[in-house]
Formats: C-alpha cells, structure tokens, sequence
C-alpha cells in the first residue's frame, strides 16, 4: 500500500468565533498555557511511554508533579 504524506502545518492555528483562524505563535502558546494552567491538579494525566528512556519518563514525571500538580502519572511499564 502507498505511503501518503500529508503536508505539515507551518502556521498555529487558533479557534476564533467558532472557526479555525491563523494566529501568531505568541498567541497560540499564550492560549495553550493559559488552558493549561485552567486545568490543574486531578483534572490532569500523564501518559509516558515504558520505551522510552529513564530520563525521558523522569522529566515526565517531574512535569506532570511539579508544573501540572498532578500525580496521576502512568508509563505502561507493567505490560
């Protein structure tokens, strides 16, 4: 079966009365932040890959704890 490559994205897009709008990239990470830091605490997960390596899930899990306030961190490392 062919391979299909879809073109990549090279501007952010926001959602601005209701449509998809280009925007800044100072603006799409301002409002990706700021609905990050709405959603704090046990309104947050984390999903880590077991593949990857140590330090990789370790900044995870630092993320998750530290920056989101959450602990509710999982990296599939029973399967």
């Amino acid at each position: 079966m062919p391979r299909v490559t879809l073109p990549r994205l090279t501007t952010p897009y926001v959602r601005r009365d209701g449509e998809l709008a280009p925007a800044t990239w100072d603006e799409a990470l301002d409002r990706a932040a700021a609905g990050l830091s709405r959603h704090t605490g046990d309104a947050y997960a984390m999903f880590s890959c077991s593949k990857a390596t140590n330090e990789m899930n370790f900044l995870a899990q630092k993320f998750a704890r530290l920056v989101m306030g959450s602990n509710n961190i999982d990296s599939c490392n029973r399967t």
